[in-house]
């Protein structure tokens, strides 16, 4: 059975260049349209994932007015199509207003063949990508979610809960160590519910967000009279997680008398409220987490090394947003659809210029940066789809100066990166999924300076 080429829809009024396209991509199915009517027509008909578009269209040829209504229309009826637009000389308003529209990419006129076919490869790449997302992010409750709770198709994430899988059982301290917005309590709450204690309760607590002189009180409880305002007795955070888990968020932020009493529960299972003479059997779990260096902070006297080794006896280090091909886009789509359900119904996706700037910024916030900045554009947003702008992550790069070099650059090592995550560094199956061949994938991993995992 013949392989089924993937179709590329060239809008375009010249029949000279009509031909010339038509013959220059024999790996495509190359449908043409020269005007409104016969793109729409056409996009209708076919679903192409790329689109070539000479925003000079009958009848406005030497204008751009008729090119930016088939791009509007295309982006309404298809919005995860690839747009890839002519530009002629001096231009560049123009692309800037076609790419904020929502074009993927512009070629320059008069057309170099072999740079457009660069270009429309790159964008069937990306749909490809951008398609397998979305499948991912529409199974609920399959291999997107680990642990019960958390969503990810990162192989550096799925790692992780495999760990925390083994571990959960042992009934053995855990130390999660990550960056702020990883996700370290939700980690916790895996362990927690992965855990023969997880019928018991699972109990939190930010050691950061507590006064020094009242974090003891909330750990081990008070009786009754011990202290000003002592009105009755109180059972602490470790009392009452009796039979389940106590999660210290951010340890690193205890005192050091404070780390002493705490010690001495690990070592002994027992504590003694505030004010009280008799000790206390208590059966906890604990499971802490901390974005400080720890280590470091041992060797400048500031955290108990006994201590540490009582808290670690496994510890789990939790990689950055950064650090998780792809999984920025499924979180993206995972908060949209929640927050659109709950507070803005009209918001239907995001725009393809939001996608490339989720996949391509660096997320210094995290998990939790990524929540509140797509929180925001659903509640701001003034569409149907959320654009860059929305996201306040508009491309400083199309906007300074236009760098194609610079920016197929990024492109490249983005889409290299989730190839090589996704076939677990296996080069063969990277430059299959690629179209490549393996020397050529062999030359770009040297000339970008990447490494299979």
């Amino acid at each position: 059975m013949p392989e089924t080429k993937p179709v590329l829809l060239v809008v375009e009024d010249d029949p000279g260049l009509q031909a010339q396209l038509k013959w220059a991509y024999d790996a495509f199915t190359v449908v043409i349209a020269s005007d409104r009517q016969s793109a729409l027509a056409a996009l209708r008909a076919e679903a192409p994932a790329v689109v070539t578009l000479d925003l000079g269209l009958p009848p406005d040829p030497d204008g751009v007015s008729e090119g930016f209504a088939v791009l509007d229309a295309i982006m309404a009826l298809k919005p995860d199509t690839k747009v890839i637009v002519a530009s002629g000389h001096g231009a560049r308003d123009s692309v800037l207003e076609a790419i904020r529209r929502g074009a993927y990419d512009f070629y320059a006129k008069p057309v170099d063949i072999d740079t457009l076919g660069l270009i429309v490869s790159r964008a069937y790449h990306l749909h490809g990508i951008e398609a397998e997302n979305r499948r991912l992010a529409d199974r609920a409750g399959e291999d997107k979610t680990v642990l019960g709770r958390m969503i990810t198709a990162a192989p550096e994430m799925l790692r992780v809960a495999r760990t925390i899988e083994r571990v959960a059982a042992a009934d053995v301290s855990v130390m999660l160590l990550g960056a702020s917005g990883t996700g370290k309590e939700l980690l916790a709450r895996g362990v927690h519910d992965s855990s023969p204690r997880r019928h018991g309760a699972f109990i939190a607590i930010n050691c950061a967000a507590i006064p020094e002189n009242l974090l003891e009180s909330e750990l081990f409880g008070h009786e009754k009279g011990s202290f000003t305002g002592a009105v009755k007795t109180t059972e602490g955070k470790i009392e009452l997680a009796h039979g389940g888990t106590l999660f210290l968020d951010e340890v690193g932020d205890i005192p050091l008398p404070l780390q002493v009493k705490l010690l001495r529960f690990l070592q002994e299972r027992t504590i003694e409220r505030i004010g009280g003479r008799k000790p206390i059997a208590v059966d906890t779990r604990i499971v802490c987490a901390t974005h400080q260096d720890v280590e470091g902070m041992i060797g400048a006297g500031t955290f108990r090394e006994d201590l540490f080794y009582r808290l670690a006896e496994i510890v789990v280090r939790i990689p950055t947003l950064a650090e998780r091909p792809g999984d920025a886009v499924l979180l993206a789509k995972h908060f949209l659809a929640r927050f659109a359900r709950e507070m803005n119904p009209a918001i239907k996706g995001f725009a393809p210029d939001a996608l490339a700037a989720i996949d391509g910024w660096s997320w210094p916030g995290n998990v939790r940066e990524l929540e509140n900045r797509v929180k925001r554009a659903v509640i701001m947003a003034e569409g149907k789809l959320i654009t860059a702008e929305d996201l306040d992550l508009a491309s400083r790069d199309i906007e300074g100066g236009l760098n194609l070099k610079a920016a197929r650059e990024q492109a490249d090592r983005r889409m290299i990166r989730h190839a090589l995550a996704r076939s677990e560094g296996n080069i063969s199956s990277t430059a299959k999924s690629l179209g490549i061949s393996r020397p050529t994938l062999y030359d770009l991993l040297k000339q970008y300076d990447l490494q299979p995992q």
